[in-house]
């Protein structure tokens, strides 16, 4: 069945393409470090079935299960090397999305925003644009390519890039809170919230900047968790657990 048919079966599908954001700690399962092979294969087999479903999809993962740019700085590595051990943390995770999506039937394609050609693709945004189009799942690694910029700035750039209809976070919950659900129990959920009051209330959803870039580009962010199963499936079709970001 060609890609046009799958979309005329499917069901109604809330976005055509969008850009999924997950942290390098959701593939580390219940470790304290690396990537746990069962979440990693997880997560891949519902990116595949989201396109199988007709949604086009991109990922950018982090690399805070491996290297922390942020972490390495504060601990008298200078920034900019400690950055570039991080994007290249996030090459590993996305080479090991990529074998974890192939291995069960899909077609994915790594582009590194550093070029390392032995590797991977480097990051063309019409080639990009075009491997989505054919039903491929894209896997933007090494953030921007720029030391001081965050994946979460990346995924936003991405997303603009690649003219996505939201930009969906996998979180360690199911939406942004009023406070850390983790430690007060009293927290509660936003629904809904819009750009200004995310920056405003200082909410630490993403970096200002990537925020300041989806509102200027009126791309929705929706937050969700990555780890209920079928989560993902859920917040394509509109009737997720999660808080979406918009105006």
């Amino acid at each position: 069945m060609s890609l046009a048919e799958q979309n005329q079966a499917s069901p109604a599908r809330l976005y055509k393409r969008v850009l999924l954001k997950i942290s390098g700690e959701a593939l580390m399962g219940d470790g304290q470090y690396g990537i746990d092979q069962t979440v990693c294969e997880r997560i891949a087999q519902e990116v595949l079935d989201a396109v199988k479903a007709g949604t086009e999809m991109c990922l950018v993962i982090g690399g805070g299960n491996i290297f922390r740019g942020m972490q390495g700085a504060a601990k008298g590595m200078e920034r900019a090397s400690a950055d570039y051990m991080g994007m290249l943390a996030t090459v590993m995770n996305a080479l090991a999305m990529q074998n974890a999506i192939e291995a069960i039937g899909g077609y994915a394609r790594v582009l590194s925003a550093i070029p390392m050609v032995t590797v991977c693709e480097p990051y063309i945004r019409r080639r990009a644009i075009r491997h989505m189009e054919k039903g491929r799942i894209v896997i933007f690694a090494a953030g921007t390519g720029n030391p001081f910029f965050t994946t979460d700035t990346a995924a936003a750039l991405r997303a603009a890039e690649m003219g996505c209809n939201a930009l969906l976070k996998g979180t360690q919950v199911d939406g942004v809170y009023t406070a850390d659900p983790k430690k007060d129990p009293n927290a509660t959920r936003y629904e809904t919230l819009s750009y200004h009051e995310v920056l405003a209330r200082d909410l630490r959803v993403m970096d200002a900047s990537a925020i300041s870039l989806m509102r200027d580009n009126g791309i929705p962010i929706v937050v969700f968790s990555i780890h209920k199963r079928g989560g993902l499936a859920d917040v394509l079709a509109g009737r997720g657990v999660c808080t979406t970001i918009a105006d």
